[in-house]
């Protein structure tokens, strides 16, 4: 059996994307780490899995599988690029769309050519939001926050010289965090503008996260760092983060691009 996908990406956060039936048999966990190996397979961070709606007022559902083979919430990079998709499929008219995935429902608006506005719902924090946890010795202070999924935020002075590689994989499984969890690393420099790597769960170190970055700001924006517009620097490029603050949702603006498509058999 063959599968035909559409390769897109978020400022370098790597997706297929494709269609199936509500009573289609979807790959195993096996399946999609073979399916992710940039060596062998597509290769991808997500695959994102379009479906059919299950209410009334949403236009699809969708399913997020990560490149370990295990399944998420939400993804911010991934919605844009599950919007988009269903715009080129003729969906929307290029009106906003609302769509539906574990993570909840959010609506997205096309703002230009390959731009795409997400509503991504209220910054929930974990009480308390900001806590702290011993590891080998060290004391972290992290920020706890989901924006549909889980994350933490820890404040950093310069991510060039931030441990992700060594920090990022034990805090993401650390035993606090028993459905393991998101790892931003954030460096703050001005209030309009910072810098983040992030460890996602289940995949490593991307090259952008959507939701880590909407994390970064909610927790920058509750202790008082960032004003309400915030431009949030990844390796992969900038995301445009809008929050007035507890009460209101968080809008994220980004790219959405379709790198290719291409069919692959079993």
């Amino acid at each position: 059996m063959s599968l035909a996908f559409t390769k897109m990406h978020g400022l370098g956060n790597d997706f297929i994307v494709f269609e199936a039936r509500q009573d289609a048999v979807l790959p195993d966990a096996a399946r999609w780490r073979a399916l992710a190996d940039r060596h062998t397979g597509i290769g991808f961070d997500q695959a994102l899995v379009i479906l059919p709606p299950q209410t009334s007022d949403t236009i699809a559902y969708y399913r997020i599988f990560n490149a370990d083979g295990g399944e998420v919430e939400q993804c911010g990079n991934g919605v844009r690029c599950v919007a988009e998709w269903l715009r080129q499929q003729g969906h929307g008219d290029g009106r906003p769309l609302r769509l539906e995935s574990r993570g909840g429902v959010i609506e997205a608006r096309f703002t230009a050519p390959g731009s795409v506005a997400v509503n991504m719902g209220e910054p929930r924090f974990a009480t308390p939001a900001r806590n702290t946890l011993r590891l080998d010795g060290l004391e972290i202070t992290y920020t706890e926050v989901s924006m549909g999924n889980p994350h933490i935020v820890l404040e950093v002075e310069d991510i060039d010289t931030a441990p992700v590689a060594d920090l990022g994989p034990r805090l993401e499984s650390h035993p606090r965090f028993p459905a393991r969890t998101n790892v931003g690393f954030l460096q703050i420099v001005d209030r309009g503008h910072a810098r983040l790597r992030v460890f996602e769960r289940g995949v490593g170190e991307t090259r952008a996260c959507g939701t880590g970055a909407c994390a970064a700001m909610a927790a920058g924006r509750r202790a008082g760092a960032f004003d309400e517009q915030v431009a949030i620097t990844l390796p992969g490029g900038t995301l445009s983060l809008s929050w007035p603050g507890a009460g209101a949702p968080l809008w994220m603006t980004g790219p959405a691009v379709v790198s290719f498509r291409g069919e692959i058999g079993d």
